[in-house]
């Protein structure tokens, strides 16, 4: 059985919307392993990204967004269900015939939402488990087409034979099997196909699309529509073919009177693969990338928008995460939230444009099973000892061929003031010993509830993610 949900309304007492004619539809596009600097009004080099910049320029950019953890699976858990992903015992970017996957007693996105009679849907990656169970028709959504996994995670990886032995690559299409190794060229096209009929199909009643792209996370595929057509290669074309998906999904909205009450978010689900050289992203001038809880990790792009209720062109750079649009959604649409915790808050004051808001005071970064490796308040970021991998001292790969990581280790507490210093490279923790200790104060509550392998703290309130039952 599914956990029991609340009675008790989220937020302000009426829906928030700006027709009277109905609630407000959402649409989450979340791409995958998308760099800060991936879009052309981020500074991009070599394609532009002309309907996400428009996008921005009619909606709200959001400068200090932060993934759940630094990697596929656990981030996109942290964003289905509002908690930090080692609250519910995720973790990683679980693969092939996984052992675990989401908990029946999670509540999801989609169950979230269908309280209020809302229909929905997932087109492209899941990555929540890739048992019968785990997935999302079975988690409260009514459409799935897409893959179960990352898209490198099939027999034609470079690494093959050599370090992987994955099988054939599904792609599922609601709970079946459709095809093996699909044509990846196809992907962003189908995905967007589907989340435009599916937005067709529902114009006269409340809905919820999470468009999870595959793109541009390794192996890259282009259709035949942008093949070429960047001065960066194949990553820019990949991206340039991503635009015209977001470009697909407001045409539609817009054909279909639907602008003033459908809330569009846009984000990634970590920072970019950079060891994949000319087939990776850009985290814009931030340290390090993907894998580590350096902000190239965990800082990611993120813009929304929500014509008549989102102050065209505004930025917000105050604290915020993948996790928080649970809650967010939830307020919005007055759906109950889950009687058990979670670690989302809603960013609608933000979004409202109230300039006094801070939902979101600090933000731990756990990373692999239960690592805590920093903390931050938004402005000063506290790093704690640990190993890690960096993307600094190796030889990049190159045409869909991963580099050689290397691994450092930081041996003391160093302390980070982001106002100054976003790319974390110079140690302020002598000039403000008051800030590392309310810092510290932070993590250590964290650890007296979720634990901590690195000071061998157990966690309170953690809870156990799904196992496989072979009866289903």
């Amino acid at each position: 059985m599914k956990h029991t949900l609340s009675l008790l309304m989220v937020g302000a007492a009426l829906p928030v919307c700006t027709q009277a004619t109905g609630p407000t539809n959402f649409i989450v596009i979340n791409l995958d392993d998308v760099g800060y600097g991936d879009f052309s009004f981020n500074g991009a080099i070599g394609y532009k990204t002309p309907n996400i910049d428009q996008m921005a320029a009619e909606g709200m950019r959001f400068t200090h967004f932060l993934a759940g953890q630094p990697i596929s699976g656990a981030s996109r858990a942290g964003l289905l269900t509002g908690c930090y992903p080692n609250r519910i015992g995720f973790s990683g970017a679980p693969g092939p015939n996984s052992p675990y996957g989401i908990h029946e007693d999670e509540v999801t996105l989609g169950e979230l939402v269908k309280q209020k009679g809302y229909s929905t849907a997932i087109f492209g990656k899941w990555h929540l488990g890739d048992a019968r169970q785990f997935l999302p028709l079975q988690n409260g959504f009514d459409e799935y087409y897409g893959l179960p996994y990352s898209n490198d995670m099939w027999p034609y990886h470079p690494q093959q034979g050599e370090v992987f032995n994955f099988p054939d690559l599904p792609t599922i299409d609601g709970n079946e099997v459709a095809g093996y190794n699909t044509d990846q060229t196809k992907f962003t096209t189908d995905y967007t196909t589907r989340t435009v009929d599916f937005i067709r199909k529902n114009k006269n009643k409340p809905f919820l699309v999470y468009l999870a792209h595959s793109m541009p996370h390794v192996p890259l595929a282009v259709s035949d529509k942008f093949k070429g057509k960047s001065e960066q290669g194949l990553y820019g074309d990949v991206m340039m073919e991503i635009d015209w998906s977001v470009g697909e999904v407001l045409k539609a909205l817009r054909e279909e009177g639907l602008e003033e009450n459908t809330l569009v978010v846009l984000t990634s689900d970590n920072g970019p693969w950079a060891n994949y050289g000319n087939h990776a992203g850009s985290a814009g001038g931030l340290r390090e990338a993907k894998a580590t809880t350096f902000d190239g990790g965990n800082r990611v792009p993120c813009v929304m928008y929500w014509k008549g209720q989102i102050e065209p062109g505004t930025s917000c750079n105050k604290l915020a995460s993948n996790i928080d649009l649970f809650p967010t959604i939830a307020e919005i649409s007055q759906a109950p939230l889950p009687t058990h915790k979670i670690d989302g808050v809603s960013l609608l004051p933000l979004i409202k444009g109230e300039k006094d808001a801070n939902p979101r005071t600090s933000f731990v970064y756990y990373f692999n099973k239960n690592d805590l490796e920093a903390v931050t308040d938004g402005t000063f970021k506290l790093i704690f000892p640990h190993k890690h991998a960096t993307y600094e001292e190796y030889v990049p790969g190159n045409d869909g061929q991963p580099g050689n990581l290397t691994v450092k280790e930081i041996r003391k507490a160093v302390l980070y003031d982001l106002r100054r210093d976003p790319g974390e490279r110079y140690d302020v923790i002598s000039q403000y010993p008051e800030v590392a200790q309310r810092l510290m104060k932070i993590a250590d509550d964290m650890r007296a509830d979720l634990g901590d392998n690195l000071t061998r703290r157990k966690p309170t309130g953690q809870r156990q993610h799904g196992l496989v039952d072979k009866k289903k």
